[in-house]
């Protein structure tokens, strides 16, 4: 299933293990149903075949993936074996798990042949369109000074990531994020013009997890159709 803005991306980390990770999924699942938003929801590898296999319309993405092929390469992770648990993408070159530029091209290209999405962070604008220029599916252009912080971008920062990456390739999808604490930090970003954003901590920490996924994509829907009102 091909995603499709707007969109929001739940990434739990390592903040959040096993039955939580399930029970996140679950009401991610409910949310996207529920607006008619897509989530990506990136999962620990660990959980991808279980949480894949309980859900009907989340995007169930891997954290990362090694650029190598069926073989030698112990504890790496293989983009098949991500294919066969039942991932529909990767994210690539998060600020906690950074890639060279060379390895970084090495494995998007590995995405793409075996039919993955992929999904690349960019620390910086120049990044960004850097990363562009590799054709990725989507770009998360997030300053790493905030990921985590609870300060969300702003608006000049939300169209000046759009301009950078669709000035390089106009068909990649954008998602700018970082600090996203709230429905509100949801809301202003995509009202600002992105086409998605998402939120790691803001959720995994939220004393009620389901009931700030269903705050957060509803602001998601009610910006998005205000925007094209």
């Amino acid at each position: 299933m091909k995603i499709k803005a707007p969109f929001f991306e739940i990434g739990p980390k390592s903040y959040l293990y096993g039955d939580d990770i399930l029970e996140l999924a679950l009401a991610a699942d409910a949310a996207s149903e529920k607006y008619d938003v897509d989530i990506i929801f990136t999962t620990p590898v660990v959980d991808i075949r279980r949480v894949a296999g309980a859900t009907k319309r989340i995007h169930v993405f891997a954290p990362h993936m090694d650029p190598i092929r069926p073989g030698r390469g112990l504890a790496n992770i293989l983009p098949e074996s991500l294919v066969a648990a039942g991932a529909e993408g990767v994210m690539l070159n998060h600020v906690e798990k950074p890639l060279s530029s060379e390895v970084l091209a090495e494995t998007i290209a590995r995405a793409r042949e075996v039919g993955l999405t992929s999904i690349v962070c960019a620390d910086s604008l120049a990044d960004a369109r850097r990363i562009a220029a590799l054709h990725p599916d989507i770009i998360v252009a997030e300053p790493s000074e905030l990921i985590g912080t609870g300060v969300s971008v702003g608006d000049e920062y939300v169209k000046a990531a759009m301009d950078a990456v669709h000035d390089v390739a106009p068909d990649i999808l954008v998602l700018t994020a970082a600090g996203i604490a709230n429905g509100q930090d949801v809301y202003n970003t995509i009202i600002a013009g992105a086409d998605a954003t998402g939120s790691s901590s803001g959720v995994a920490k939220a004393a009620d997890r389901a009931a700030m996924v269903d705050e957060m994509i509803s602001a998601v829907r009610r910006a998005w159709d205000e925007r094209h009102a």
